[in-house]
């Protein structure tokens, strides 16, 4: 099997660590942030936020056209610092949190799947980073 592209997409929040992480893995505000688009949202999500624990967030075009489950197993939770997941198709992925000076650096590395263009599924991933951004900063201040 070829090896898979690696694709990272990062930023920074500004807002503190601890803030970032509740954020990013609180269902809740998960549904609020991880979308990519405007037309689309996450009607649904579950998590299971330890080693060997699951992860599932629906995403559907608000128009009802498409959705389909994001969903992995969690290979690695370092509170604050680290989550790295397996999806489905065996792709992985991690996210690493850094603090800088009550900032905090988000940087996602994953598996490029083989259907869409990396540079898509980038601009992709980035969107909904910056969504995440966003909304950490408007709702948490």
């Amino acid at each position: 099997m070829a090896q898979a592209t690696k694709i990272t997409v990062e930023a920074t929040v500004n807002a503190p660590v601890e803030k970032v992480w509740k954020v990013w893995n609180t269902p809740s505000d998960i549904m609020q942030w991880n979308t990519a688009d405007p037309s689309w949202h996450s009607p649904s999500s579950e998590n299971d936020l330890r080693a060997g624990g699951k992860f599932k967030h629906r995403m559907e075009a608000k128009d009802g056209s498409f959705g389909f489950d994001f969903e992995g197993i969690y290979d690695k939770v370092e509170l604050h610092k680290e989550i790295a997941y397996t999806m489905p198709d065996g792709r992985k992925a991690t996210t690493l949190f850094t603090p800088q000076s009550g900032k905090t650096h988000v940087a996602t590395t994953f598996d490029a799947e083989t259907e869409n263009d990396p540079e898509f599924q980038k601009q992709g991933w980035q969107a909904i980073l910056n969504n995440f951004v966003t909304y950490v900063e408007s709702t948490h201040s």
